[in-house]
């Protein structure tokens, strides 16, 4: 196929830009907040809990991949079939999506809130570091019964021109959050001093009240609709096509995660010092990249849009200004996360050793943040909107599981190297990556309509 030089609307793509990837920078960035109040207000009570809430997390982390996975897909094939302008397409893969995600739920739900000492003891073997997980594990369970509605559904409105009213909800839920975390974590206002608990008290119900707004939204007239028929009995050809281009995603959804996960318990045996400046810095890193993710999830809905109504050149064009887009954004977010460095540092209630480690993390997660930027928008972003998602997964599996977790491990265990040497090394994943990105997109194997059925998906 031949690409011309057709020359992209630049008033429109600023259009799209705005309406799309501001809106979901915002939401992105609240979600980051509620992360950041949980560590902030817990770890105001000592560093034990500001530990334990951390690596508890990394289960609704681990989690969110196979929501995220799902999410990915549905961007995937909702974009496109909304540009087309086929409503009920868009309809049958949410039911797809639905019945996926529940199911994910359920078995999540199940473990945090039968077995959460179980899930504790990977992460680490300090008793009460576990007893603080505990409590935070079997409350905040209950989330992932209520995401597994609300977020799919929060993701078709993105991909169906209501992504600020996606932001409202999602933002609102958020806000809610980190007022509850107050109330609940240090028993204001006549409320129980509940510490852990509280913030996962506080999740729960913010993530409760999202779940009802979310379902008052879908009652509105025009509104894509829930229907238990595509639920129960799901498009084959869709579902077969859906499955297709998303398993390559879950797999590398989970190859990252994982790889990430492996972090998080090399450097949970490092030490608490290790592991709250670990926090930390992971607080302030997905701060600043909240524009990353809107460029990326912005980006994919864009050229997925362009791709469903046959607009192949102009799909090009919007990736490849994206692309200009997120290095730019990287290299200024790196130098604003510098800048804010002695901020993080003053805010911060830590040990003088955990201090010092988590001043020279936050200037390793600058460099760190070129490569997020450009990868976010390509990988998740542009790639995936052409259905082009088995790259992601081979990229991931090859730099995490035959560098970086590797040589993390013998850096940690076997060699003994400082904590900040192993922290460079498992940080330094989405830097090598970028030339294989680079040479990847340059293929365009992602200018892809997905609503034109392949021989052999029927």
């Amino acid at each position: 196929m031949k690409y011309g030089k057709r020359s992209m609307d630049r008033r429109e793509f600023r259009r799209k830009l705005t309406s799309l990837i501001l809106p979901i920078t915002f939401q992105q960035f609240m979600l980051a907040v509620v992360s950041a109040s949980d560590a902030l207000m817990v770890g105001a009570i000592g560093q034990d809990l500001l530990s334990a809430v951390s690596l508890a997390s990394q289960i609704t982390f681990v989690y969110n991949l196979f929501l995220m996975a799902m999410t990915i897909g549905t961007s995937m094939f909702a974009a496109q079939y909304w540009g087309k302008g086929d409503k009920d397409a868009v309809e049958r893969i949410l039911g797809i999506v639905l019945r996926s995600s529940m199911s994910v739920s359920f078995v999540f739900f199940f473990a945090a809130t039968f077995f959460p000492g179980l899930l504790m003891r990977i992460f680490t073997t300090d008793p009460q570091l576990i007893h603080y997980g505990v409590q935070y594990l079997q409350i905040v369970g209950l989330t992932y019964l209520l995401c597994g509605i609300s977020q799919v559904y929060l993701c078709i409105m993105k991909n169906s021109g209501l992504a600020s009213m996606s932001m409202l909800i999602s933002s609102a839920a958020a806000l809610l959050n980190i007022i509850l975390n107050a109330v609940l974590i240090y028993g204001f206002f006549g409320a129980p001093r509940m510490e852990a608990g509280g913030a996962a008290a506080a999740t729960a119900i913010a993530r409760g009240v999202e779940l009802l707004w979310v379902l008052a939204e879908l009652t509105k007239k025009g509104r894509i609709k829930i229907r238990f028929a595509y639920i129960r009995r799901p498009d084959q050809g869709l579902r077969k096509d859906f499955w297709h281009y998303t398993l390559p995603v879950q797999g590398n959804e989970l190859v990252w995660g994982g790889g990430f996960t492996m972090y998080s318990v090399i450097m949970g045996h490092l030490g608490t010092d290790a592991v709250a400046a670990n926090s930390i810095a992971n607080i302030a890193k997905n701060l600043i990249a909240s524009l990353a993710g809107g460029i990326g999830n912005g980006g994919s809905i864009m050229v997925g849009n362009e791709l469903g109504a046959g607009r192949l050149e102009t799909a090009k064009a919007y990736g490849r200004k994206l692309c200009h887009i997120a290095v730019v954004s990287g290299i200024l977010s790196g130098i604003f996360l510098l800048l804010l460095s002695p901020l993080v540092l003053e805010i911060t209630d830590l040990s003088p050793q955990a201090e010092e480690y988590l001043r020279w993390m936050l200037a390793m997660c600058a460099v760190y943040m070129v490569g997020k930027y450009v990868n976010g928008t390509t990988i998740a972003g542009i790639f995936c909107a052409g259905g082009d998602s088995r790259f992601g997964f081979l990229c991931d599996a090859v730099t995490l599981w035959c560098f970086t977790v590797p040589v993390g491990l013998l850096a940690a265990f076997v060699f003994k190297w400082p904590v900040l040497a192993v922290y460079f090394i498992v940080n330094s994943d989405e830097i090598v990556k970028l030339p294989a990105v680079y040479r990847h997109y340059r293929k365009y194997k992602w200018l892809k309509d997905l609503t034109v059925r392949e021989e052999g998906l029927d």
